[in-house]
């Protein structure tokens, strides 16, 4: 998925747990884990407003964009490397 969450990162600049977070923001230690892994397929922007505000930061922090690899760049970048070699 081309959505990458960094709640690890952040949990551990607030020197916090998955447990404790996930009490403070009040879900459970297995949704967030969904979410913490890359996992979930949509955050609610209430969820997403409490882990912000429990770890005074921006969505930003929490969320990024990466470009997804196509199976066809894959593909090039074998042949290039084939070819090197």
């Amino acid at each position: 998925m081309p959505i990458a969450v960094d709640i690890d990162v952040m949990l551990a600049r607030r020197k916090m747990s998955v447990g404790e977070l996930a009490d403070r923001v009040g879900i459970t230690p297995a949704n967030l884990a969904v979410l913490k892994n890359g996992r979930a397929k949509a955050v609610r922007f209430a969820t997403l407003a409490a882990l912000c505000e429990v770890l005074a930061c921006q969505p930003g922090d929490l969320l990024r964009w990466e470009p997804e690899e196509t199976e066809e760049a894959e593909r090039a970048g074998e042949a290039a490397e084939a070819a090197g070699a």
